[in-house]
């Protein structure tokens, strides 16, 4: 491992999967890929572990895809389909938290939708920038966005591409905490300290059936949201407004 991503044991039965990738803001594209699943990989055979914490950096939970990996997606080198962490992170067979001290972006919240609690902090930024690209969501976005912050909001995020305060979300979603950023931390591993008292095998039976409606949503979402993706990366002028989204302000 580089230190792009770490994992973690953090006491008796708990997990901290690290994204620490500061060069890149943390954001998706290959070598980062690689190591998040080799560490998701290890969870899922980790038979001791009974939750497990996710948590970016201090200003950057995760961002999503970068430049060069939106580019190989619009010129048809890589499938959307080939982005397979949503379902991965799904099938952990053990809870997960999503700590969101910092922003979480496209994909990157997208990633964080598929933990089973959530935590965002009030003055971090929260959003779909999918669509100021010219192009859909993707990774399950669609459906689990909708799912966890209401009908209404999730299309105001995903249409507009703004970003939102973490502040933005208290009382208006299904989202556990929304805390001061200092507080987001010590309040996961509260959450994550008390379930991991409680006996793996249960956790495991318990994780599967909360997952179920999910893992629906997901599957259902993901074939339309290729073929959405198809027509939108078949447009050239997609590619000029990705470009235009990264270029140097």
């Amino acid at each position: 491992m580089s230190g792009r991503v770490e994992l973690r044991a953090e006491g008796e039965g708990i997990l901290v999967l690290s994204l620490e990738d500061a060069a890149e803001k943390n954001t998706f594209y290959p070598a980062f890929i690689e190591e998040l699943q080799a560490c998701l990989r290890e969870i899922s055979s980790d038979r001791q572990a009974r939750v497990c914490v996710m948590r970016g950096l201090p200003e950057v939970f995760c961002a999503g895809a970068n430049l060069a990996l939106l580019e190989e997606l619009a010129g048809g080198d890589l499938a959307p389909s080939d982005i397979v962490l949503s379902r991965q992170m799904l099938e952990l067979p053990i809870p997960t938290i999503a700590a969101m001290e910092g922003h979480a972006v496209g994909g990157g919240l997208a990633l964080a939708l598929c933990c089973d609690v959530l935590l965002m902090a009030r003055e971090s930024r929260y959003g779909c920038s999918f669509m100021n690209m010219g192009f859909t969501p993707g990774m399950g976005t669609t459906a689990l966005l909708r799912e966890a912050v209401g009908e209404y909001l999730a299309a105001e995020m995903m249409l507009g591409g703004q970003l939102f305060k973490g502040a933005h979300f208290e009382g208006r979603s299904r989202v556990n905490y929304v805390l001061p950023r200092a507080q987001v931390w010590p309040k996961a591993l509260e959450v994550a300290s008390r379930i991991a008292e409680k006996p793996r095998f249960a956790l495991e039976l318990l994780k599967r059936e909360l997952t179920v409606g999910r893992k629906k949503l997901l599957d259902e979402a993901l074939p339309r949201e290729a073929a959405m993706h198809q027509l939108c990366f078949a447009r050239p002028e997609t590619a000029a407004r990705i470009r235009e989204g990264y270029a140097p302000r």
